[in-house]
């Protein structure tokens, strides 16, 4: 009986360092935050891989993705963006903020995890719909889902990214 409860002791101390341990990544890109587990840094990491299109947008009170049919975007890992339908080429900035331990979340949640998106655009432009600071609603190696919910009207949008 002695020797299982000093196996289990052991065994036990192991499972505690080895669970204790754990990777410092030194990863500098403005983008990307320092915390490697969250919903940010995930959504960065999967972001800057190949290309993307708008498969859903809805402004407020109707759907508006075809405003952005024939678009390719391209998330850089300095913090660019460019969107191309072949004619127009349409330049931005991006990030990724992680402050979940803020409570200025749009949708009540006590995470925060944004996608900053800004296009310099007149107020005209389809694109200028785009700038905000979305938050994350799900992320996946091939899709993004964002919203936003407008402090002005109340309103609610939805932005989708799928990879090409």
């Amino acid at each position: 009986m002695k020797k299982k409860i000093a196996f289990l002791s052991v065994l036990l101390t192991y499972v505690f360092f080895v669970a204790a341990c754990s990777k410092d990544d030194d990863n500098s890109n403005a983008n990307r935050p320092n915390d490697n587990g969250t919903v940010a840094q995930q959504t960065a990491t999967v972001t800057e891989t190949g290309t993307w299109q708008v498969t859903y947008f809805f402004d407020s009170d109707q759907d508006e993705t075809s405003d952005f049919n024939g678009y390719v975007f391209t998330f850089n890992e300095d913090g660019t963006v460019v969107a191309d339908n072949g004619s127009n080429t349409i330049n931005g900035t991006w990030s990724i903020s992680d402050s979940s331990s803020s409570s200025d979340d749009d949708d009540g949640s006590s995470s925060d995890d944004d996608f900053n998106l800004f296009f310099s655009v007149p107020d005209s432009s389809d694109f200028e719909d785009l700038n905000d600071d979305w938050d994350i609603i799900s992320v996946t190696s091939s899709k993004v889902e964002l919203i936003d919910i407008s402090g002005g009207n109340g309103g609610t949008d939805y932005l989708t990214f799928e990879r090409l």
